[in-house]
């Protein structure tokens, strides 16, 4: 296959094609790199060629990224030593890019060169950049669907194509850093400003080809290869540079607490290449670049985050041989935070909605709450009157139940009640036509018991959304046990349409997001009744990666719900509920008013407008501080291993059929600590006879809740890993 060809036309400007056959957007691969080598090479050599412009055969992108298969094979080829063939591949790009930065010029003179440029029809993503930042000048579409940045901080690694030594030499450490630090994705125009690109033109192809033919000597050379060059906002040993470093490394360590290995590197690359020239910046790149990519992390990361996540996306589990399910009308019943964010991510993505509550005025509050939500977006030039007042208009919020005639869904969003939502299931299913799909967002009630008051129970599922809806990307679908497949294709193809991620489990009790957050919440009360001190369970889960602490989201979720939860746990198991001491200080807490956040009083203090002002000490009257307080580890292990345990006995028990879902729905459900890829990826990682030993050490210490599942027990003593044995396909233990 040729992903790179050149053609040169009449006026001796030759165009670099990259399109990739069997791809809806470009990848840099082996092969394509070599390619675009030795097109380079035969373009600097034809003194019939007077220039180059670099451009997609995609229509609206540029190219997405490195085919992450790449990164595999040059570790996989280095045979017993991977770091050196991660190391020498990476340069082996760098020298590829150095030569079309260099265009052939004389380098005492730097002159002679041929000038080189790029054009971006649209979307410009990690190598994507890289490549174009290697160039001369870069053109881009007027594209407002185009997106344009290097991303790969999101997944666990850095730019390391040269884009991090490249942006920085470029703009300045503090100019770089949203880039960089936050893989922040812009429109054309925006990059232009931010000096990412150079311009955004109608025909970025015949705009690049009209510089080339122009293009001086001087325009050729990078200020970095010039004599003088100065870092824009001072370098390191420079006043303002150093307080620029210093202010970065702070915000890099308050942000990711030390759990996020890429962004060490990262800063680490981008403050000792600011100290030397350009080309051993590049080396001292690529060494970072390869830790981070010998590091297991960065591996997790990329395959739950990138390649698990776009396979569930693109329907890795969906039923086969039913047709296109997409959701055409939407009826959404209860108008409150959930059902108001349902009905607002739907009319986003075109779907027109009926939100139905009881009474008109409670149904034009769910409305107004996409009202506001677009009016915050005008407001930060996110968004315009035009798209506000387009999804306004698909919201029709009644009180009329007549209205649900014509959907194809129905989101059931109303009060967390069996019967509730069983008087409500019965008179719309009487309204709505026979082959709609009826949908309960219920977070706990298992799905089998609430289609008993369907008179379709092959059509009634679970779609469980997080809260809040617009900005969680994981939507949990749950299979009641007379689900049937077309019900699942709908939920799936409507997750899809409103661009979130989907995770399908069988019923059970909390189903699996909540199975598993539930007892991380719990194990951080028990340790409170024990003496241990919040702020050190809290910081004991941030070093961790999660992105709040235990206790402090026990205030955000709410102590009434714990409770709440807490007692209808006990109602359905009976005997079987394991009750503790946890159970004895959430209702205390309730009792005294300190609800969380939203009555301004929980495991928290807060001043007059909700800001917290500290722990409340108030709780060591009831639970006093335990003199010596227990070891880091310890602690991250309780939270750690109480979660893992219960992921994989939801897939000892046929809840969770696909690891891949545990994974992706663990890290976007709740933040499960996303440098370690997942509970599953985690597992794998310690290794499964470790963990089987730590489940015996802490079972002997803390209970039962520790005990080592049968599945993890039998792997431990073949040595298996879960992504060794399922290999990431569906399949219950």
């Amino acid at each position: 296959m040729t992903d790179f060809t050149m053609k040169t036309d009449a006026d001796g400007v030759a165009v670099i094609t990259w399109d990739v056959a069997g791809k809806s957007m470009n990848v840099m691969s082996i092969d394509g790199l070599d390619q675009l080598d030795a097109l380079i090479d035969e373009a600097l050599a034809d003194d019939a060629i007077k220039g180059v412009v670099i451009t997609s055969g995609k229509e609206g992108s540029f190219a997405g990224g490195m085919d992450l298969n790449l990164l595999a094979k040059m570790r996989a080829d280095a045979g017993d030593d991977p770091a050196k063939g991660l190391f020498d591949g990476t340069m082996r790009m760098h020298a590829l890019l150095r030569k079309i930065e260099r265009a052939g010029m004389d380098p005492k003179t730097l002159k002679g060169g041929k000038p080189i440029a790029s054009a971006l029809p649209g979307t410009a993503a990690g190598i994507g950049l890289e490549l174009p930042l290697a160039t001369h000048r870069i053109f881009a579409a007027d594209n407002p669907k185009a997106r344009i940045g290097l991303p790969e901080i999101l997944v666990g690694i850095f730019p390391g194509g040269g884009g991090t030594t490249r942006l920085n030499f470029k703009l300045g450490a503090m100019a770089a850093s949203p880039f960089l630090l936050e893989g922040k994705m812009i429109a054309p125009a925006a990059a232009v400003k931010a000096g990412l690109i150079d311009e955004v033109a109608a025909d970025p192809v015949a705009a690049a080809k009209e510089w080339v033919l122009n293009a001086k000597d001087a325009d050729l050379v990078k200020p970095w290869d010039a004599k003088g060059y100065k870092m824009p906002g001072g370098a390191p040993y420079h006043p303002a540079g150093f307080m620029t470093f210093v202010g970065a490394n702070a915000m890099v360590n308050a942000k990711t607490k030390g759990a996020f290995p890429a962004a060490k590197a990262l800063l680490s690359a981008v403050y000792e290449g600011a100290l030397v020239p350009f080309d051993v910046a590049l080396r001292i790149e690529a060494r970072h670049f390869t830790s981070v990519l010998m590091n297991p992390t960065s591996s997790a990361m990329i395959r739950s985050l990138f390649l698990n996540k776009e396979a569930l996306e693109k329907g890795a589990v969906r039923p086969e041989g039913i047709p296109d399910q997409r959701v055409k009308k939407l009826g959404v019943l209860g108008a409150g935070m959930m059902g108001a964010g349902i009905a607002l991510v739907s009319v986003q993505a075109g779907i027109e909605v009926v939100l139905i509550d009881r009474d008109q005025e409670a149904a034009d509050k769910g409305k107004a709450y996409a009202a506001s939500y677009f009016d915050k977006g005008i407001a930060r030039r996110k968004s315009t009157a035009e798209k506000k007042e387009a999804a306004l208009a698909l919201i029709n919020a009644t009180s009329d139940l007549d209205a649900l005639k014509g959907c194809d869904l129905i989101i059931e969003a109303v009060f967390e009640d069996t019967s509730v939502k069983a008087e409500m299931t019965k008179k719309v299913e009487a309204i709505i036509p026979d082959d709609c799909i009826f949908a309960s967002n219920t977070s706990t009630l298992p799905i089998t018991g609430l289609a008993e008051a369907s008179v379709r129970k092959d059509q009634f599922i679970g779609i469980h959304f997080f809260s809040p809806v617009e900005r969680m990307a994981l939507v949990e679908i749950i299979r009641g046990k007379e689900t049937g497949d077309r019900a699942v294709a709908k939920a799936l193809d409507y997750v899809r349409q409103i661009r979130k991620t989907p995770i399908v489990v069988n019923d059970a009790r909390f189903f699996y997001a909540n199975r598993c957050i539930i007892p991380y919440g719990g194990e951080a009360t028990r340790m409170v009744t024990e003496g241990v001190a919040p702020v050190l369970i809290d910081n004991a889960a941030q070093l961790l990666g999660f992105p709040v602490g235990p206790i402090q989201l026990g205030d955000e979720t709410s102590i009434d719900l714990a409770t709440k939860i807490m007692r209808a746990s006990k109602a359905a198991m009976g005997n079987a509920y394991p009750a503790s001491e946890a159970d004895n200080l959430i209702v205390w807490m309730e009792d005294e008013g300190r609800l969380g956040r939203k009555a301004n009083a929980g495991y928290f203090n807060y001043d007059e407008k909700g800001k917290r002002t500290g722990y409340w000490q108030g709780i060591h009257d009831k639970y006093p501080l335990a003199d010596e307080q227990p070891e880091l580890q310890e602690i991250q292990d309780r939270l750690m291993f109480v979660q893992v345990l219960e992921a994989v006995r939801a897939l000892e028990e046929g809840v969770l059929m696909d690891i891949r879902e545990g994974d992706v729905g663990a890290i976007l459900g709740w933040g499960f600590a996303p440098w370690s890829g997942g509970p599953f990826s985690w597992l794998d990682m310690i290794g499964t006879p470790y963990a089987a030993e730590r489940c015996d050490a802490l079972e002997a210490k803390f209970g039962p809740r520790f005990a080592c599942p049968d599945l993890l027990r039998e792997m431990a003593a073949k040595n298996q890993t879960f992504y060794g044995r399922f290999g990431g396909e569906a399949a219950a233990a």
